[in-house]
């Protein structure tokens, strides 16, 4: 053992985690494993395959692919040198970045499209608040290589289904076009004339950014700002032919599967490799962390990563703010309980009950074992059945010195009809199979 860590029997000093890093404890958990089946599900009937790439990236990855001027570069980014080799990295604060590397790096693309799909903990440093934390989960699907609206429709009808099947209600969707870019330098233009119109207004963060990236004003939060944000040059307005067929193409594909939809020409995306559609889904229960998803089509991204121009759409969707909608809304799956629980009256019997309890098992029976707290015996019969009662187990397997000797288990009832608990029954060690099912009714 190191010298370092070697116990001296002085009380340590207690440690807790970072701050807005959270720990995901039982029962709690149990939610988030139904949201991640409830995922799988999805992604596998739209045919998106998962796509797992490292935590730590180059650091000029996100310059690059999230936005030098973006506050999450400025502002948020957990980034370091490596001791080693000097190399600048950095916590993923999100994941598109990574993806598209990852699909450059491998050339994922040369066969045809990709439909992909991650989660995973992105790490970004801001002030923790409910559904925001600073090491926080997400959920994203990338599709790569499909230049098509109809790509833009099938993973906003597929946030829609992972909603529905999560059984979300009230969770709207805000649609909108970025155009193409010489649609966009237009309006931009145009919103840098008519906000240097108005610069006695601006506050400071949009002072700053007017020059630099004017979309991203329209995001602002300020109440002193809004009258003059709505009055500002809309990009719709500055659309050609192609561009708006796209998004009437999206529209009309929504409004087919029957997914709901109002345009937010507000909505928007401050960097230049967007294109063409955004969109977000929101709630009002969450106050001001009401967007649980958000996604768009980034068809320059990849040159600007250093590969092939290649068109893409995706989304990403926070976890915690779903799973608050969802615990909000009284829904997700309970602590799953076990269909047995084995009471041990002596450890000496421990060979035969593990053994069993394996055979139990191997045809699909959930079964919780009695442990010794302290490692000096068993415990009483008394403490076992209140610890059995309290696992939610339907079923006591009473593993009795005199059962054992015949080669035999006693099954008793902790559920239901007080006639029936009163009452077990013996079946054979050696026939578990036979005998299993009636533990899992």
């Amino acid at each position: 053992m190191s010298e370092s860590v070697r116990y001296t029997g002085v009380k340590a000093e207690k440690l807790i985690a970072v701050k807005g890093m959270n720990d995901i404890l039982p029962p709690d958990s149990a939610r988030w494993e139904w949201f991640e089946d409830t995922v799988r599900s999805v992604m596998s009937q739209h045919s998106y395959r998962n796509i797992r790439t490292p935590i730590v990236e180059p650091t000029a990855l996100f310059v690059r692919g999230t936005g030098e001027t973006t506050d999450i570069v400025e502002k948020e980014m957990y980034s370091f040198e490596d001791r080693l080799n000097g190399e600048q990295l950095t916590l993923r604060p999100e994941n598109t970045p990574g993806v598209v590397r990852a699909a450059i790096e491998h050339n994922l693309t040369y066969e045809g499209g990709k439909r992909l799909y991650y989660m995973g903990p992105m790490f970004r440093h801001e002030k923790p608040q409910r559904g925001r934390y600073r090491q926080f989960y997400q959920l994203g699907a990338e599709a790569l290589g499909f230049g098509g609206p109809e790509l833009d429709a099938e993973l906003m009808v597929m946030a829609h289904q992972l909603f529905a099947r999560l059984g979300l209600r009230q969770v709207r969707v805000e649609l909108n076009s970025l155009g193409i870019p010489v649609e966009r330098q237009a309006h931009r233009s145009a919103l840098i004339a008519y906000f240097e119109q108005h610069r006695e207004v601006l506050d400071a963060e949009a002072q700053r950014r007017l020059l630099t990236n004017p979309l991203r004003i329209l995001d602002t939060k300020n109440p002193a700002m809004q009258a003059l944000v709505q009055g500002a040059p809309r990009l719709l307005d500055f659309l050609g032919e192609p561009s708006l067929k796209h998004l009437d193409t999206v529209k009309a594909l929504l409004d087919a599967c029957g997914v709901g939809w109002t345009i937010n020409p507000r909505l928007v995306r401050g960097l230049d490799y967007y294109s063409h559609t955004v969109f977000e889904f929101t709630t009002d229960e969450l106050g001001a962390q009401g967007t649980l998803c958000g996604g768009g089509r980034y068809d320059g991204l990849f040159e600007i990563l250093g590969g092939k121009p290649t068109p893409a759409v995706g989304w990403g969707m926070g976890v915690e703010r779903v799973l608050e909608l969802v615990k909000s809304q009284g829904l997700g799956s309970a602590e799953p309980v076990p269909d047995a629980y084995a009471v041990i009256p002596q450890a000496a019997s421990l060979p035969v009950v593990m053994r069993t309890l394996q055979d139990l098992r191997a045809v699909g029976v959930t079964v919780q074992m009695h442990a010794s707290p302290t490692g000096d015996g068993m415990g009483s019969m008394k403490s076992q059945f209140k610890k059995a009662d309290a696992s939610g187990a339907r079923y006591a397997l009473i593993f009795g010195v005199d059962e054992l000797a015949q080669a035999q288990v006693a099954v008793k009832a902790l559920r239901g009809d007080p006639a029936q608990t009163a009452q077990q029954q013996l079946y054979p060690l050696a026939e578990t199979a036979v005998w299993a099912s009636r533990l899992r009714q």
